[in-house]
């Protein structure tokens, strides 16, 4: 399981809005430098997150908690926002351009076709996994009252 801490900053429902630092990560990394995530956090100014997770766990207002995802709900999300796409614009390409006689024009529009297809099926396909692809709660540590003598 992939985990982030973050702080509890609202609720709704049954809810809770989780905020973490995107930049947590970046001080404890051994690839610092060469690290896409670094250069992203510092051109947002490491700028906070807020993520909307069901409350399993009662967590309140103000609360340090974990959030976790499975890797395989995590692979299984990158397989259909990325490579689905991109199979189906290849193939509807390659379809395309054999179907029209050699047409590299109808090789692009059917590219098109394809790709829309798979973001099209990926959204579909996410919908039906509902709650596989989200966060959740792992555990919640408990901040201690300011008004405690």
């Amino acid at each position: 399981m992939i985990t982030e801490t973050g702080k509890v900053v609202a609720l709704k429902g049954d809810r809770v809005w989780v905020q973490t630092i995107r930049t947590s990560a970046c001080q404890s990394c051994a690839a610092r430098s060469g690290c896409g995530q670094k250069v992203l956090a510092a051109a947002s100014g490491g700028r906070a997150n807020q993520i909307l997770v069901t409350n399993s766990i009662n967590a309140g207002v103000g609360d340090e908690v974990t959030i976790g995802i499975d890797e395989q709900a995590l692979l299984g999300a990158s397989l259909l926002v990325y490579a689905l796409p991109l199979i189906l614009m290849v193939v509807a390409s390659v379809l395309g351009h054999h179907l029209s006689g050699g047409h590299d024009g109808a090789a692009m529009l059917s590219a098109v076709a394809g790709l829309v297809l798979g973001f099209f099926t990926g959204r579909k396909l996410q919908s039906a996994g509902g709650s596989d692809y989200e966060p959740r709660l792992v555990r919640v540590n408990r901040v201690a009252s300011e008004n405690c003598l």
